[in-house]
């Protein structure tokens, strides 16, 4: 059976790599009127640190994201108009990560917090409703995975993504009370996430 996704993977491809280059660009280099020794910068470098944890949240989560993505269409082999839409879900929201990311990195400190990271959360529950909603579609019609899939695969790669969505929405609910809590949740799902994507190799094998 010959694979029809080869295209949108390699568009998919071409906007995870965009995604995750706009986040560096919220990093700034101090200038040499307001840092002058090395202990200004060092003082400018640690007042830097929320823009380097949301950095690094988001780099390693759009990545992820990607590592997903490929698993996923391992699994497609055939394509429809619903696939390239719930892809193109995917793919809008990720382009979006880089502005919560600001907004996470410029208020995590301030009595904004709460909201900064309620919607730094809130993109990635509706990441996790986009992900399960392109494999609804994909393993509705078992015509379009690849021929040698089981039903058994199928059924344990769907609930391998739903099992994310409760988290994901603990952590929008409680960042409105508990931001710091939230986001250290975000990260346990960072290492969630890595895990399971060992396990869609393994369902492929």
């Amino acid at each position: 059976m010959e694979k029809e996704t080869v295209r949108i993977e390699n568009f998919s491809d071409a906007v995870f790599a965009i995604a995750i280059t706009l986040l560096v660009l919220d990093l700034h280099a101090p200038n040499t009127i307001t840092v002058k020794n090395g202990t200004e910068l060092l003082t400018f470098l640690k007042g830097e640190w929320t823009s380097y944890l949301a950095f690094t949240l988001s780099f390693f989560s759009i990545f992820i994201m990607w590592v997903n993505h490929h698993k996923i269409f391992k699994q497609i082999y055939s394509r429809n108009t619903a696939i390239m839409f719930a892809n193109g879900l995917i793919l809008f929201l990720v382009t979006l990560v880089s502005y919560p990311t600001a907004l996470l990195a410029r208020f995590f400190e301030s009595e904004a917090s709460n909201i900064a990271v309620a919607i730094y959360t809130g993109i990635f529950v509706l990441i996790n409703i986009s992900y399960n909603l392109l494999w609804f579609i994909a393993s509705h019609n078992k015509k379009l995975l690849r021929p040698e899939i089981t039903t058994s695969a199928i059924k344990k790669i769907r609930n391998n993504y739903l099992y994310g969505l409760p988290t994901y929405l603990i952590a929008f609910g409680i960042s409105f009370q508990y931001p710091t809590i939230a986001l250290i949740i975000s990260m346990a799902l960072l290492i969630f996430w890595a895990i399971s994507s060992g396990k869609i190799k393994m369902i492929q094998e």
